[in-house]
C-alpha cells in the first residue's frame, strides 16, 4: 500500500482528532491496539484498493495487523461461490435469514489471498481454523463454516469474503500518523445487519461526526 501524502495539520480541537482520539488512543504507542475496529478510509487514501473502504480489525499487534474490509462487494452471489467449492445450499427462508442468502454478495476482503475465503461471523461453535475477536464477532478461514452454512445449522449472522487486508509490523500505525485512517471501536450491526451501502456513513457516525465533515486533512486516529 502506498505512503499517505499528507502529515498532520489538524487542530488539536477538531471533532475528528477528539473523537477518533477518544476511541483509539494515541497511533504512535507501541501498546496500541486496534483489534476489534473500523479502520475508515480518508479522503487522502487515493489508493483503488482502499479508497472509500471500512475494514474490521480482526488481529492488531507488534508483529502487524490483519482486517477485512466490510463494504466493498464482489460480483460473485453466495450461490455461486458454494457452488464453486462444490456445496450445495439447503437452507430455506423458515431456518431464519432475513434475505435469500443465496443472493447475498461475497465481499472484496482486501489484496492479501484473494483466493482465500475468510468468514466473519457470530461466534458460537468453534471450526477448524477460528480466531475469536470478541464474544460478538469470529473469524473463520476453513470450509467447515461454510458447510454447515449451505445446510442451515451455520451462523446466521455472517459476512463472507475472498481475501483479506495485512499490515506488517509498525506499517498500519504509519499510515494512521499519516492521515489515512480514521479509527473507531467496531459495531457489530454495521457488519452483519446494515447494508453496504449504509456501512461507511454508518462507521464514521460511531466518531460523532458526519462522513461530510471528513476532508484530506481532518487528522489522524
Amino acid at each position: 500500500m502506498p505512503p499517505m501524502a499528507k502529515l498532520d495539520t489538524t487542530p488539536d480541537d477538531s471533532p475528528a482528532r477528539k473523537s477518533a482520539a477518544k476511541a483509539s488512543g494515541d497511533p504512535d504507542s507501541p501498546s496500541l491496539n486496534l483489534t476489534n475496529h473500523f479502520l475508515i478510509a480518508m479522503p487522502s487514501m487515493l489508493d483503488p484498493v482502499f479508497g472509500g473502504t471500512v475494514v474490521y480489525l480482526c488481529e492488531h499487534n507488534a508483529n502487524g495487523a490483519l482486517g477485512v474490509v466490510i463494504n466493498k462487494p464482489t460480483d460473485m452471489t453466495m450461490q455461486l461461490l458454494f457452488e464453486r467449492i462444490d456445496l450445495k445450499l439447503e437452507i430455506s427462508t423458515e431456518l431464519g435469514f432475513d434475505d435469500p442468502i443465496g443472493e447475498r454478495p461475497v465481499m472484496f476482503g482486501g489484496p492479501v489471498q484473494v483466493e482465500r475465503g475468510f468468514v466473519l461471523h457470530t461466534p458460537g461453535k468453534s471450526y477448524s481454523s477460528t480466531l475469536n475477536v470478541t464474544e460478538q464477532v469470529a473469524m473463520t478461514t476453513s470450509k467447515d463454516v461454510l458447510e454447515e452454512v449451505a445446510q442451515g445449522s451455520g451462523p446466521q449472522r455472517l459476512l463472507v469474503s475472498l481475501g483479506c487486508s495485512g499490515w506488517s509490523a509498525g506499517q498500519l500505525e504509519s499510515e494512521i500518523v499519516h492521515n489515512g485512517w480514521l479509527t473507531v471501536a467496531a459495531d457489530p450491526a454495521i457488519i452483519f445487519d446494515l447494508p453496504i451501502a449504509e456501512r461507511f456513513a454508518a462507521a464514521v457516525n460511531l466518531l460523532g461526526i458526519s462522513p461530510y465533515m471528513l476532508t484530506a486533512e481532518s487528522g489522524r486516529a
